[in-house]
């Protein structure tokens, strides 16, 4: 499988790819490093979307994140999220279906954060969880690139 990192501003990353498709974005830097047109082109679009996120708008390429069909539709309800926007677990499940708390799990088991915007969304009266190796603070950070409006004490 394909692997490609780069440097970001929350530290290392690294993206894979199976059959075309980006499947996941991991924190840390891959063991294995190769360049294919579509990792670079991904690369490229993180370089450009963490210096303004607002100028690159959605990921462009193809995705396939592992999960059920269930998780799946939550992460595509993620990628429907504008950039500086936020939601909660509560309003996602009136939209998808479930409770906060399945709605909760499925946005924590995201395998492909930043790309598939799992930030984007917080609890009623806190931001919630994060995957990133800075776990909420990255999660803050990334609301404030965007501009996103949220409770500072949340």
């Amino acid at each position: 499988m394909p692997q490609l990192s780069l440097h970001s501003p929350l530290g290392p990353i690294t993206l894979s790819e199976e059959d075309g498709k980006i499947i996941s974005l991991d924190w840390g830097w891959g063991r294995d490093q190769t360049e294919t047109p579509l990792l670079c082109r991904a690369r490229e679009w993180l370089d450009n979307w963490f210096d303004d996120p607002q100028a690159v708008g959605a990921f462009p390429f193809p995705l396939d994140p592992y999960g059920t069909a269930y998780q799946k539709k939550i992460w595509v309800a993620l990628q429907e999220i504008p950039v500086g926007e936020t939601t909660t677990y509560g309003e996602l499940a009136k939209k998808i279906g479930g409770s906060p708390q399945s709605v909760g799990q499925a946005v924590g088991r995201n395998p492909i954060p930043i790309l598939i915007p799992c930030h984007r969304v917080m609890g009623t009266s806190n931001l919630g969880g994060y995957s990133g190796d800075g776990g909420v603070d990255d999660k803050a950070w990334l609301l404030r690139l965007e501009g996103a409006n949220f409770p500072r004490h949340a």
